[in-house]
């Protein structure tokens, strides 16, 4: 049995430390979260409930924020939504901000700071798990942004959407205002320190929506007994610009963050030997990531040099979609890829790897897309061949993949959001009377949704 390397065990004692710290930050908190506060009235019958969604960068890239600026347009229609967005280092978002929506920067680069948030800013968070993916992005400064957005009032519903979010709901939202975490990946997707940290707080939760049915399962079985509810809520597209793919162009398509989990290196080493036997054709990768001069070494190294493009992650997918007949996925792992949804929406016949969890639940093999083996760089260079190499095989699956694409309408899938917050609110906030709240955190809250907030 091999011993560990000091790194590693260096690396395992800063983690171990930094739960102590985080344990201990937390405990100082519970006074503020647990404190009398004043009452205030249920929203009366007809009012829209005000809903705040906690979202890590809504300037950023990806389909976690592609999907929940979606989400939050469509809710719009009927509550009063809020996104706090934990950060901004962009002037600009790179998509569009959903319209009727307010949104806020909790840590904003771009406003003046002074001399106590630039020290705090310089010192590690403690309210982020330290393994969680966001932690090197967070501060102590981010801590206290955080913090002031989680603690604000006039919101009866607060939603996280990763999870170092999720667990501050949990763990930190105003007594009495309904806490839902959504998560984007399964739980065994996550390290088992920080799994343990998920279990323990999401049983302090109203509800958690998750993407895929393994998920629902692992969900409910963990968090087994609590009183949360465990839903099926799946991504949602909204309506797609322009006419679907003619499948016409010689280009395979792919998008993602470049980095390991994307496994772009498989994709294009299969792309190599269909590159060979078809020289038309065009594997075309949009996006941004540290792995990008590694991918751009394996294009050199394969000679594809000129049938490769590595190109920057553009605002404007679905025109690339509309000029591509293929699409292609390498994940070693996914939640559900809104990528794959919108593809098969503009007609484009999906080759993915069957990687935990979603695909498979997006894609019918043979019948609107094609699944392969994770890890069969083989498997999938001759699932890309096959559609290149038949044009009625890819036609066939396309128009299909346009009807599967339906069933994630925005218009089918945002009811379900509204009808999981209406399902939060307690019946007495019909009357309009003011309602108790009930207890959290320490003690957790009985089975069933908690009354509406107070106001701090």
């Amino acid at each position: 049995m091999n011993e560990p390397t000091p790194r590693a065990v260096g690396r395992r004692v800063r983690r171990g430390a930094h739960r102590a710290l985080r344990r201990a930050a937390l405990w100082s908190l519970r006074p503020l979260v647990g404190r009398p506060l004043a009452w205030r009235a249920v929203p009366p019958s007809g009012e829209r409930p005000r809903v705040r969604v906690l979202l890590q960068n809504a300037h950023g890239t990806g389909g976690t924020i592609r999907t929940v600026l979606n989400l939050c347009g469509h809710l719009a229609r009927d509550h009063d939504v809020e996104i706090v967005s934990v950060l901004r280092r962009k002037p600009e978002p790179f998509f569009p901000l959903p319209l009727g929506v307010a949104v806020t920067y909790a840590d904003d680069a771009f406003a003046p700071r002074g001399r106590a948030a630039r020290l705090l800013s310089r010192l590690p968070s403690l309210l982020v798990p330290a393994g969680e993916a966001s932690f090197r992005q967070m501060t102590l400064w981010s801590d206290v942004c955080l913090l002031r957005a989680v603690r604000r009032p006039s919101c009866e519903v607060l939603i996280g959407t990763r999870p170092s979010l999720v667990l501050l709901a949990a763990e930190l939202a105003p007594r009495g205002v309904a806490a839902v975490g959504q998560d984007h990946m399964s739980l065994d997707s996550y390290a088992p320190a920080l799994r343990r940290q998920i279990v323990r707080a999401y049983r302090q939760l109203d509800a958690v929506a998750v993407l895929t049915e393994a998920a629902r399962a692992g969900y409910a079985a963990a968090l087994a007994g609590s009183g949360t509810r465990v839903v099926r809520i799946p991504n949602a597209a909204p309506p797609l610009p322009g006419r679907p793919s003619r499948r016409e162009d010689d280009v395979v398509l792919a998008a993602g963050r470049l980095i390991a989990t994307k496994d772009f290196d498989t994709l294009i080493r299969a792309f190599a030997p269909v590159a060979a036997d078809h020289p038309g054709w065009t594997l075309r990768l949009f996006g941004n990531g540290p792995r990008r001069a590694a991918l751009r070494a394996l294009v050199a190294e394969l000679g594809l040099g000129d049938r490769v493009e590595l190109r920057p992650a553009t605002r404007d997918l679905h025109a690339e979609m509309a000029r591509a007949s293929v699409y292609a996925l390498s994940s070693r792992r996914e939640g559900m890829p809104m990528v794959i949804i919108e593809a098969m929406g503009m007609g484009l016949p999906v080759v993915s790897v069957d990687c935990p969890h979603g695909p498979a639940e997006l894609i019918a093999h043979g019948r609107d897309g094609l699944l392969v083996p994770p890890g069969d760089e083989a498997a999938l260079s001759a699932a890309l061949r096959a559609l290149v190499e038949d044009p009625e095989l890819r036609d066939r699956l396309g128009e299909a993949a346009v009807r599967s694409a339906r069933a994630h309408d925005l218009e089918r899938i945002g009811p379900r959001w509204t009808r999981l917050i209406a399902g939060l609110r307690p019946p007495e906030a019909a009357s309009g009377r003011a309602v108790r709240p009930a207890g959290r955190g320490r003690g957790r809250t009985p089975p069933g949704p908690r009354a509406a907030g107070r106001r701090i």
